[in-house]
């Protein structure tokens, strides 16, 4: 029986060499796997998902549902809280505590509109502000809404901000002169603008808004209520639809 030769020294050299560096790219692929699936599972700052994508294949337990209703209604719609579209009474209210420069409202914004629209004149949509202080210009977006709405473009002013906030959010100061070139645009009285800017009133009625959304549990923005009670698991336009067809099938 012929005997299999002994590898040359150098090639066993080689092949060592080629099993460390193989093992190395090993690791370093398993460490990068892990590094991005850290990543893309790390909560954000309250963000939602993006708008459009359904709830099917959920396990029970991750499918949208609503928490428990909130100590004192009170604090999710004021008499002077804003409500966006046709009145609708109040047999379903479906309220939005939000932040214009959050990057998580923004991805939720169109699901909110499409949502208007198809509920029109059934659900009360009403929005509150929640500015969070690390957003550098939430708070002066937050009182540019108000000022436009003390002159009847609230709403174009409030869809103003999210259509255009990748220009301006997340910059290193305050964007209240961007702002003002939106009121420009949308034809406000300018001078009645910078004095309503500047009125304590108007900022006090942000930061009241800001308070009952501490109050009912808001912790990060956006934040839903149906009917007083917080919206669980929600996933985007369809999760929220899901909701509100249940409030509204409820007897």
């Amino acid at each position: 029986m012929s005997k299999q030769a002994p590898p040359a020294p150098g090639r066993q050299r080689l092949s060592a060499s080629s099993i460390m560096l193989l093992g190395g790219l090993v690791l370093a692929v398993v460490i990068g796997l892990a590094v991005a699936l850290t990543v893309f599972t790390s909560p954000g700052d309250s963000a939602a998902p993006a708008p459009g994508t359904g709830t099917a294949g959920l396990a029970a337990d991750e499918a949208p549902y609503l928490g428990a209703p909130v100590a004192d209604p009170a604090t999710l719609v004021r008499p002077d809280s804003h409500r966006l579209g046709p009145p609708a009474g109040d047999r379903v209210q479906f309220v939005e505590f939000l932040d214009l420069e959050c990057e998580g409202c923004r991805a939720a914004f169109p699901a909110v509109e499409r949502l208007r629209t198809e509920y029109a004149g059934r659900v009360d949509f009403v929005i509150r502000y929640f500015p969070i202080p690390s957003h550098r210009s939430a708070e002066a977006a937050a009182f540019a809404v108000e000022a436009a709405g003390r002159q009847g473009k609230l709403e174009p002013m409030y869809q103003k901000m999210y259509e255009t906030q990748t220009e301006w959010g997340e910059q290193r100061t305050a964007q209240a002169p961007v702002f003002r070139g939106f009121a420009a645009e949308l034809g406000l009285d300018l001078a009645r603008y910078d004095a309503d800017i500047a009125d304590p009133v108007l900022q006090q009625r942000v930061f009241a808004d800001r308070d009952d959304g501490t109050r009912a549990g808001v912790k990060g923005t956006p934040t839903f209520f149906i009917n007083g009670r917080p919206a669980e698991n929600v996933s985007g336009y369809q999760a929220l639809k899901t909701l509100l067809d249940q409030a509204l099938a409820a007897p």
